[in-house]
């Protein structure tokens, strides 16, 4: 005969299963009229707001690539934390405030149909604590490499500032890559938008050290599922905001 499995282990996986079918239950985005409104170009046929959105993301990328709203001066400051703040606020217009005008004025649309806002906290909060957790020791294992450490090593700033700076420059971040672009694909494409919207957000890690630029489309793709799940950027932006404050401030002890 057969051996029966332990009813306490039976029990548990059962519990596993049922864990993961509710994390996996992430909440329809159908698109409206206005999410399915077109525009013909050449030819083709494209959703006019996931193209903007695209369009918007891809400018703005490229913007903040080349530090073109950048002084000359401040640039030469390297990654001093008077540097830090002014790119952080460049970002905040960049890649919160503009956004969030074409999704106001320009969608005549609400910023909450884009992530901004609380969303599934039951779901966000414990799920970003956990990730905040588990990714502390991968931060200290990734400072022993020396390019890794001379990076994030910069000008020693009070904690509150480095928070702060991070705040102004990662949230705004979020909010382009996985409110206003993510959210606009999601209404076009489906699920698949999680992943294209990723895409971006890769190549804004440029000049990173590698095993942080290769790694970004596997952690960009959690953030993104999160943001999904919870339908909103909140709980991405935490954990995002975390995990820099920690890396810098390992690296400059």
């Amino acid at each position: 005969m057969g051996h029966r499995a332990a009813p306490g282990r039976r029990g548990a996986g059962a519990e596993v299963r049922t864990l993961l079918a509710f994390l996996a239950a992430g909440p329809a985005y159908p698109a409206d009229a206005a999410d399915r409104r077109s525009v013909r170009i050449a030819g083709l046929v494209l959703p006019l707001r996931a193209l903007i959105a695209i369009v918007v993301v891809t400018l703005v990328v490229l913007f903040d690539y080349t530090r073109a709203f950048i002084p000359g001066d401040v640039q030469a400051l390297g990654r001093a934390p008077e540097a830090m703040r002014f790119q952080s606020l460049e970002r905040l217009l960049l890649f919160g405030a503009l956004p969030l005008l074409i999704v106001v004025w320009g969608f005549r649309d609400r910023p909450s149909h884009y992530g901004v806002r609380l969303g599934d906290w039951r779901v966000g909060l414990p799920l970003a604590l956990v990730g905040c957790v588990a990714m502390t020791p991968v931060v200290a294992a990734l400072l022993g490499m020396p390019d890794f450490r001379a990076y994030y090593a910069v000008a020693p700033a009070p904690l509150a500032e480095r928070v702060l700076t991070n705040v102004l420059d990662l949230a705004p971040a979020e909010f382009l890559f996985r409110g206003f672009l993510m959210f606009s694909l999601l209404r076009a494409i489906g699920p698949l938008g999680i992943v294209v919207a990723q895409l971006p957000f890769v190549f804004a890690h440029l000049g990173k050290p590698e095993i942080e630029l290769f790694s970004t489309l596997f952690g960009g793709s959690v953030y993104g599922w999160l943001d999904w799940r919870t339908g909103s950027i909140l709980w991405s932006a935490l954990a995002h905001v975390y995990i820099v404050t920690l890396v810098v401030s390992l690296a400059t002890g």
